[in-house]
């Protein structure tokens, strides 16, 4: 065996041997650390021993954990350019550093926008859409300097996508959840499964923009398939698996029907947060360019294209003094709660600067209404 096969082997075996569970090894890439100083040339193998504990990786042999570890070096340089062009954030080793870019938005991305900044939606919208009655500038100029839904008991927990495009169900559930929760004081754990199986709905401006399970899809889609097909069944009732399915609907276990949904003005951040404030949790897009290597913090790029949405989130709060270096200072910044489970982010949340639709988060914005309970 030849003498890089034999360390590549020895690597591969030394997570399955019973190493220590501490994590301590496991540096951010700004922290500046004992070990990079100490072990220069075993730092990428030593993290990525430690990140296999961590996440419980099991891979296939020493030829595809040789792969991953050179995957997860390379992702180490990206946490370094991003933390560069986003300092006010934390970036580094998160659960998805053994993917590559193309891995990580086909299994934990899926929000179908038609490029172009939500060419789709922008194209819906202008056609057939309703826009949310505006919030008069009286209004805009009383909101709170801070406002989280999640402190008024109107967001479920964080859940977890899974390496399916399913981003775009937890999107549409995690609104229509805060919108019965406004309705009703009741707040309930909605199924993504439904959407993921049973919904195939196409955009009514572009037929090739259908929603299709972990393909992809969009919470405009979602919305006209639940207001179609009688309404959204309980998590309880349709778990989620994580796997396109057969359709396993029952009308007579609908939990939530949706009566309605709106667009909220692209672009207008007052008008977002008045949205926000008076329908409850934001069915948004976003690009997600920085987030597979983001730990924590205000995120605030210098550069993050607008013209990409690929990622369906839920926006359910902002703040008003978030610091960010290259922004001179202390600028606002959007909560949203992310669906790829706690151990990523701020347990499971992002905060993003806003004011500038920063990563094209102002651009496709959608709010929900619930019928009342039969």
């Amino acid at each position: 065996m030849a003498a890089h096969q034999l360390v590549v082997a020895l690597l591969f075996l030394l997570p399955l041997a019973g190493a220590s569970d501490h994590d301590g090894f496991i540096r951010q890439v700004t922290d500046g650390g004992g070990l990079s100083r100490s072990w220069p040339g075993l730092l990428p193998e030593a993290q990525f021993a430690a990140f296999v504990r961590r996440h419980g990786r099991r891979y296939s042999g020493p030829e595809e954990y040789a792969r991953r570890l050179r995957v997860f070096a390379a992702n180490l340089a990206r946490a370094a350019a991003h933390q560069a062009m986003d300092p006010s954030a934390r970036h580094g080793v998160t659960p998805f550093s053994d993917l590559t870019p193309q891995e990580f938005e086909a299994r934990l991305t899926g929000l179908r926008a038609g490029g172009g900044g939500g060419d789709v939606f922008q194209r819906l919208v202008r056609r057939s859409m309703p826009a949310a009655a505006p919030a008069t500038e009286e209004e805009v100029a009383r909101l709170p300097d801070t406002f989280d839904w999640r402190e008024r008991g109107a967001v479920t927990g964080v859940k977890t996508q899974g390496a399916c495009g399913s981003c775009w169900a937890f999107s549409t559930t995690g609104a229509v959840e805060g919108a019965h929760f406004l309705a009703t004081g009741n707040l309930l754990d909605l199924s993504e499964q439904q959407l993921v199986d049973c919904d195939h709905t196409c955009s009514a401006v572009a037929e090739n923009e259908c929603d299709n399970g972990c393909a992809g899809g969009l919470m405009t889609n979602a919305y006209a398939y639940l207001m179609k097909t009688g309404g959204l069944m309980e998590q309880s009732a349709y778990p989620y698996t994580g796997t396109q399915g057969t359709c396993r609907f029952d009308a007579s276990k609908v939990a939530v029907r949706v009566a309605n949904f709106t667009a909220v003005p692209a672009g207008d951040e007052g008008q977002i947060r008045a949205a926000l404030v008076r329908r409850g949790p934001l069915a948004v897009g976003l690009n997600a360019a920085f987030m597979q290597t983001y730990v924590g913090g205000v995120s605030c790029p210098l550069v993050c294209p607008r013209a990409w949405l690929n990622h369906g989130v839920l926006l359910v709060g902002y703040g008003a003094r978030g610091f960010a270096a290259l922004r001179l200072g202390y600028r606002p910044y959007w909560v949203i709660k992310n669906s790829w489970g706690e151990r990523w982010g701020e347990k499971g949340y992002y905060r993003l600067c806003r004011g500038t639709n920063v990563c094209g988060v102002d651009t496709m914005v959608s709010a929900v209404a619930v019928a009342p309970p039969p």
